[in-house]
């Protein structure tokens, strides 16, 4: 990634955190570690009352790279998440300009805006574990897909929201800013990671050494 974009991806990150901290800064939580819906569709799994490294994800469901980063850090991530050791910003957005990918994409990350938080990151999964391959080629997360994945992960309350894409607008709306070379893109405390956020051991290291890698 060029300097260039690392300088522009870093400032969206700094606005997140900025945004983040006025969340989570109000005063120790009763309620510990939680996974947050924020106003622009993004996730925030963090201790409301605890202070850690923020660490923003920008993804796209229909990015192979992506799903391969979930397979090898998802659960380091998730693990010191919930100890308390990092906020993470799950940020989806459509990086695809090409079809079927970018349809593929945008309907994924709408359905994604109607699980409820409680079911989010197992509908996460289920969004990896069923990415239309080969890429580029096959037109995958169907709505009806998308339904069914929303009841395995215990969201069928969101059927209705799924089928209507009621957030694909939105979603397009509240990332059209973000400006990204490729995904998955990992911004630790406002520095863009390298390839050391593939392997989980680096990834620990640098979220709780604080050595993130500027690139």
């Amino acid at each position: 990634m060029n300097k260039r974009v690392a300088a522009i991806v870093a400032a969206v990150a700094v606005l997140a955190v900025m945004g983040f901290v006025t969340l989570v800064q109000s005063g120790p939580s009763s309620d510990g570690v939680r996974l947050m819906r924020q106003a622009d569709g993004s996730m925030v799994l963090a201790d409301r009352g605890g202070q850690a490294p923020v660490l923003v994800l920008y993804e796209d469901f229909e990015c192979p790279v992506c799903r391969e980063l979930h397979s090898r850090v998802d659960d380091t991530i998730e693990r010191l998440a919930r100890e308390g050791k990092v906020k993470v910003v799950y940020h989806p957005v459509t990086i695809f300009r090409d079809e079927p990918s970018r349809s593929n994409s945008i309907r994924a990350a709408a359905a994604a805006r109607c699980v409820p938080e409680s079911s989010w990151l197992a509908f996460r999964d289920e969004l990896y574990a069923m990415q239309p391959v080969p890429h580029g080629v096959a037109t995958g997360f169907t709505v009806e897909e998308l339904v069914a994945a929303a009841r395995k992960a215990g969201a069928a309350s969101a059927e209705s929201c799924v089928n209507s894409q009621a957030y694909a607008e939105a979603h397009l709306r509240d990332t059209a800013g973000i400006r990204v070379e490729g995904t998955p893109t990992l911004v630790l405390d406002g520095r863009v990671m390298g390839n050391e956020a593939f392997d989980p051991a680096a990834l620990e290291k640098a979220i709780t050494g604080g050595d993130g890698v500027t690139v």
